[in-house]
């Protein structure tokens, strides 16, 4: 490997996460105006196993990154994108560790029995409370939008990197080394 390409665990980890997230954006806009039935039952229930499954995406990762720091960012890029680079990051982190906790904190709200894709037991992290709910609902939709609007940017960074700069930084990422 590369000393400035990232390890085949980060690769995979991040990949598995952005695919997650990017169909948890999808269905979970999608899934609110279905009407109530068994099939908006089984969508939120699967809403809600993958993005217990991206919290723990997410645990992983950054336990994977506390012993495993990335390789230094290219010497290419300029001094503002040097600045904002670890910053779009932590805020992706920071994002994929709330989306789920406020999804699961407002699932607990609901006073919604969740068992992690029907049969391992997920505790409720507060009691029942239509009002928490309420507010929780708002918190989800909120993190939502920035998590699209944080997305967009990384994605359109790696766009100008990879398409305009031409500078390598997908290839960090890439499970075959962008070849």
């Amino acid at each position: 490997m590369a000393a400035d390409k990232h390890s085949q665990t980060a690769i995979g980890l991040h990949w598995l996460t952005a695919i997650a997230v990017l169909g948890l954006l999808g269905v979970g806009i999608w899934m609110v105006g279905l009407p109530l039935g068994l099939l908006k039952l089984e969508v939120y229930a699967w809403h809600k196993w993958i993005g217990m499954a991206v919290l723990a995406l997410t645990v992983a990762r950054l336990l994977w990154r506390w012993r495993h720091p990335p390789p230094a960012l290219p010497g290419s890029l300029r001094p503002w994108e040097r600045r904002l680079a670890p910053i779009a990051h932590w805020m992706l982190f920071a994002l994929l560790l709330a989306m789920p906790l406020s999804g699961w904190l407002m699932n607990s709200a609901a006073g919604v029995g969740l068992y992690w894709f029907g049969y391992i037991p997920v505790p409720d992290l507060v009691p029942r409370d239509p009002d928490l709910f309420a507010a929780l609902r708002t918190v989800h939709k909120i993190l939502s939008r920035l998590l699209i609007a944080v997305v967009a940017l990384h994605v359109g960074a790696v766009i100008y990197h990879d398409v305009l700069r031409r500078d390598g930084v997908l290839r960090r990422m890439w499970p075959t080394g962008g070849k």
